[in-house]
């Protein structure tokens, strides 16, 4: 689904008062979800991805059903989520054009994520710092995440910190050896305080506020993680 120039677009970013971070599977508006269902999320990313280009109808089937056949009963009950979702938030926004016997568009003028490049935290693992940025930092063993933590007790998308308006917060993906911050199980969505001890599966982390904390060691590259 990623190509060419619009392939960046679908790291983070912002439309109106909402917010889309695709590899964190989140959309938020003002700080809250705003919830889709897994197939309508990713009608959105794929919308935002060939933005302002038409998706054609028989592209999104191929993409969201590659081995089913859907009628586009089901294609417009997923376009009438996404719309009532936005709707709930921004009454007056226009989200998804339809293109009559075409396809969709995503219809919002896009931009980056605000505060995407301002270093808000930091994770300090072993000897190594990573920077946390003002937005959604996915961590995991997926190369893709944001920190890059290679080690077998850590899942592919294991957990997530989300630094916005001061607040930060950390939250478990689903990983099979959990998330702790001193020592407590990460359970829903949790407040990260300045010093906390975090642990992804069996890898130790102390979280630092940037603000805080005058560095005086070397950043980590995504590759020493």
């Amino acid at each position: 689904m990623k190509s060419g120039e619009n392939a960046g677009k679908i790291g983070g970013m912002r439309f109106g008062p909402f917010e889309f971070h695709a590899a964190a599977r989140r959309l938020a508006c003002g700080g809250k979800d705003v919830h889709l269902t897994p197939k309508a999320f990713d009608l959105l990313a794929m919308l935002i991805d060939a933005a302002p280009g038409v998706v054609p109808k028989d592209q999104i089937h191929t993409n969201l059903w590659p081995s089913q056949v859907v009628s586009d009963a089901t294609l417009i009950g997923l376009v009438k989520e996404i719309r009532r979702a936005f709707r709930l938030e921004a009454p007056d926004m226009q989200v998804i054009r339809t293109v009559h016997r075409v396809g969709y568009a995503f219809d919002a003028a896009i931009e980056p994520a605000g505060g995407g490049d301002r270093v808000a935290g930091l994770l300090f693992i072993g000897t190594l710092r990573a920077e946390l940025m003002e937005r959604v930092n996915l961590i995991g063993r997926n190369p893709d995440c944001e920190i890059w933590i290679d080690n077998a007790t850590v899942s592919r998308e294991h957990a997530r910190i989300v630094i916005e308006s001061g607040r930060v917060t950390i939250e478990d993906l689903g990983s099979k050896n959990g998330t702790r911050v001193n020592g407590e199980l990460v359970l829903g969505i949790l407040a990260l305080n300045d010093g906390d001890d975090v642990e992804f599966g069996e890898v130790g982390a102390v979280y630092r506020n940037a603000r805080s904390f005058r560095p005086t060691r070397t950043p980590a590259t995504r590759g020493d993680l």
